[in-house]
């Protein structure tokens, strides 16, 4: 069984992550400004969200400042990487696109984040709708029966509303999926399969189960050889198992200074 690392044993997201400010913070980053002046810029543009003169409020736009940071200012060692390939594909990809990156960036730094998707994903390929409570009982399930468990695992609902991957029906709690966002660019493909490596604790995978796994639900890929796809990968190692099951899993690179 492999080790779980900080990332996968804890939940990490207890904010509201709407895509506009990880964009924006990307766009800063992108921009060359030092990690100093994005959370300054950050801490002035996000407050204006919280139009409120309660104080607490100001552990919120901290928080949320971290998490935005995490995913595309400062990431972990191991990410880095990722994060560096992921910041250049926003200058590559058309901005309709850009969404796919920062689901993947956010699922790697956040691996909860993946694991709601993943359960909000499984639900959908069964039914028209999914609730919020249903969701919530399947976290709970992976990481206690604790109502800071049900509370967060809401706060990713909500952020999925925020991008437009899910949308709310008429009943409170209840959602449904617009149309799936198309995607075909090699490059982002492979990189969103370096990206769901990273959240996942498992060193080697099923190739065929990456680009189904329902934490990409609202994606649809259009793809013709996955083995050819993903050997073109500089990050990808391609294993095959007999003639017809082919793995994939991360090459061990050196961690960039």
């Amino acid at each position: 069984m492999p080790r779980k690392s900080d990332r996968h044993s804890q939940i990490g997201l207890d904010r509201l992550v709407r895509l506009d400010w990880l964009e924006r913070t990307a766009s800063l980053v992108l921009a060359g400004n030092s990690e100093a002046v994005i959370k300054e810029t950050l801490q002035h543009e996000v407050s204006c969200a919280f139009k409120t003169n309660d104080t607490s409020v100001c552990g919120s736009i901290s928080k949320t400042i971290r998490v935005l940071s995490v995913v595309w200012v400062s990431p972990t060692d191991e990410l880095k990487s990722l994060n560096k390939s992921g910041l250049e594909l926003l200058t590559k990809v058309p901005l309709d696109c850009h969404i796919a990156v920062h689901w993947g960036m956010l699922m790697a730094a956040y691996p909860f984040w993946a694991n709601v998707a993943m359960q909000t994903g499984r639900l959908l390929r069964i039914q028209s709708n999914v609730s919020a409570s249903q969701v919530q009982r399947r976290i709970k399930e992976q990481y206690g029966e604790r109502e800071t468990v049900a509370r967060r695992a809401r706060y990713v609902l909500r952020s999925f509303v925020n991008w437009k991957v899910l949308n709310e029906t008429e009943k409170k709690g209840v959602y449904k999926a617009p149309a799936n966002i198309n995607l075909k660019n090699h490059d982002l493909m492979r990189w969103l399969a370096e990206a769901y490596l990273f959240s996942k604790t498992d060193q080697t995978v099923q190739a065929k189960e990456l680009f189904v796994s329902p934490v990409f639900f609202p994606f649809n890929f259009k793809l013709e050889n996955i083995e050819r796809l993903l050997i073109a990968s500089d990050k990808l190692e391609v294993v095959r198992h007999g003639l017809d099951e082919i793995y994939v899993k991360r090459k061990k690179l050196a961690q960039p200074r």
